[in-house]
């Protein structure tokens, strides 16, 4: 697969524009900064007064997105942090009114073939799944150190897959006889044991909700997710210490904040906790249903089939 120039395609930039109505002078930070995509497109919005900032903790693709932004006609700030960090580097940046958060939870394309990341079954890579260089434990560790229950549990959990129990038996089996550590040999291990009627029935490589499973382990997509989730909207509209008083009847937003999602988990994290947040008042939810790409979209872009967008706005 050829990668695109700028080693990854944004999703869906158009609608986030829509949604999240970025203006001048305006300060949006992108919790997911990635090959700056979505940045190249916003900045522009923000203008001389504006300011964008980006969060990656990926250190390669924000020395990228760094290059890429260079001459943008806005001010950008640019942090290696999870956007569970989020509180401190709005501190960081000295507690600013935000109009705008944005996640895309979407890896870069550019990860997914680079073997530093340890990502694909396609080739052998050293099973490895860190995207932020911060962290101490890889796949490799999970997959040859966990109880065979725990592994299960982890599959099962965070990608639903139905084979979870054989999946962890033979992965446990293997290891006894030797550690596995990389990606191919971990692929081989799950397809040996998933039916064949039901690798002819799917239309995904039997290795994919495990490789998903222990990606979103080892990186605890879920853990800082949940956190961006709590935080995000206190920030919109909030300036210092002071968080505004909330009133739906008044329509006047005080910021936006904009999700993209890729797999059923993330969606439903993301689906709940608008409704949720919206039942407290704390923000509305502007997509009722998830926004997919358009039918150019998808045939511009593959991989963006399974990306959805959900927006909550604050308002005072």
């Amino acid at each position: 697969m050829d990668l695109p120039a700028a080693g990854h395609e944004p999703v869906l930039v158009n609608e986030v524009i829509q949604f999240l109505q970025p203006r001048p002078g305006d300060t949006l930070i992108d919790c997911t900064l990635g090959r700056a995509g979505h940045a190249s497109a916003i900045a522009p919005l923000l203008g001389p007064t504006g300011t964008y900032v980006g969060l990656d903790v990926d250190p390669n693709n924000l020395e990228f997105a760094q290059q890429r932004l260079a001459s943008a006609p806005c001010r950008v700030r640019f942090f290696h942090a999870n956007f569970a960090e989020l509180d401190a580097v709005w501190i960081e940046i000295g507690k600013p009114r935000v109009s705008g958060v944005l996640a895309d939870l979407g890896l870069s394309t550019n990860q997914l073939f680079d073997e530093r990341y340890g990502l694909s079954f396609a080739q052998p890579m050293p099973l490895d799944m860190r995207i932020d260089p911060r962290i101490d434990k890889t796949a490799a560790d999970l997959v040859n150190e966990l109880a065979e229950t725990d592994l299960a549990n982890v599959l099962y959990e965070l990608a639903q897959e139905r084979y979870s129990r054989r999946i962890a038996r033979k992965i446990v089996e293997a290891r006894r006889t030797s550690p596995i550590i990389t990606t191919d040999r971990l692929a081989e291990l799950v397809r040996s044991v998933i039916p064949a009627h039901e690798q002819k029935r799917e239309k995904i490589d039997p290795a994919t909700r495990t490789f998903l499973a222990l990606r979103m382990a080892v990186n605890r997509e879920t853990e800082n997710l949940a956190a961006l989730l709590e935080r995000a909207p206190h920030l919109l509209g909030s300036r210092g210490d002071a968080v505004d008083a909330i009133d739906l009847s008044d329509a006047r937003s005080a910021g936006r904040l904009g999700v993209i999602s890729f797999q059923s988990t993330e969606d439903r994290m993301v689906k709940l906790a608008f409704r949720s947040a919206e039942q407290t008042g704390l923000l509305r939810v502007i997509t009722k249903k998830p926004v997919s790409p358009t039918d150019q979209e998808l045939a511009a872009n593959p991989r963006s089939r399974s990306a959805k967008l959900r927006v909550a706005e604050k308002c005072w």
